[in-house]
């Protein structure tokens, strides 16, 4: 089946799945926080706990960093950018679209998940991976593009590190964030999937499958890195303040983030 009809009909499922990442409700004049795809549900809520909180509200839009800071290049109008990869928090200071390099506000980690019912076995060394590549076993495999999304980048790595990399090429299925990847790995029309530790603990996710964290050093890591943007306004500097705070850290290491000392 060609790439194309393989992703359509994942993309379906997907979506008849109930997995969809989107923005939260707020006011259309509320800033716009680029958020990778990652921080899906753990973010959500602690945009909810801010609003409580301040009586303020943001808007936030997920997708791949990668694709987030051409964005940004680009003009878009958002106000703070929360990158899954710190290099691209970086490359925009360097290049002037940041008033400073921001802060590191957590460490991700990579799973390997299969859908309930499924024949692989998720285990962190993947080796069920392996035996079933091997055998013939694996039709769909899912990751994030790493052409442009962190997740997918460290989920090639370790790959590589197991050396199935190469093999798994004809059956990969590539998502275009990692939040898109885990609606693919986990739809029942793929054997599983590397995806964010993150999502695989929400408990919109949970209850849909099996997961083994990864060896952290099997790939490089997912530092992750927030900024304001030039143009943030005041609501924007007071979610960017609220993400250090106790209640927001809470939130963030419930769903498996590693968070930098503070707060």
């Amino acid at each position: 089946m060609p790439v194309s009809i393989v992703r359509r009909t994942l993309l379906a499922a997907a979506a008849a799945f109930g997995f969809a990442a989107g923005s939260v409700s707020a006011q259309d004049d509320a800033p716009v926080v680029a958020a990778a795809s990652d921080l899906q549900f753990a973010l959500a809520e602690i945009a909810e706990a801010f609003r409580e909180d301040t009586g303020m509200a943001v808007r936030l839009s997920f997708g791949s960093t990668g694709n987030f800071a051409r964005q940004i290049r680009e003009g878009a109008p958002f106000q703070i950018f929360m990158a899954a990869d710190e290099k691209f928090i970086s490359e925009l200071h360097a290049d002037g679209f940041t008033p400073d390099e921001g802060d590191l506000y957590a460490v991700g980690r990579v799973v390997i998940v299969a859908p309930n019912g499924a024949a692989l076995t998720p285990d962190p060394e993947l080796n069920s991976l392996a035996e079933m590549l091997a055998a013939g076993r694996i039709t769909r495999f899912a990751i994030a593009n790493p052409d442009h999304a962190p997740y997918g980048m460290r989920a090639r790595e370790a790959l590589i590190t197991k050396g199935i990399w190469d093999d798994l090429q004809s059956v990969l299925v590539l998502g275009e964030n990692v939040s898109q990847a885990a609606q693919f790995a986990l739809s029942g029309n793929a054997e599983g999937g590397i995806i964010a530790y993150s999502l695989a603990l929400a408990p919109e996710v949970a209850p849909r499958g099996t997961y083994a964290l990864i060896p952290e050093d099997w790939h490089e890591p997912l530092r992750q890195r927030m900024a304001l943007l030039n143009h943030a306004d005041e609501v924007a500097r007071a979610f960017y303040a609220y993400m250090k705070q106790p209640a927001a850290r809470e939130i963030m290491a419930r769903y498996g983030f590693v968070l930098p000392p503070g707060g």
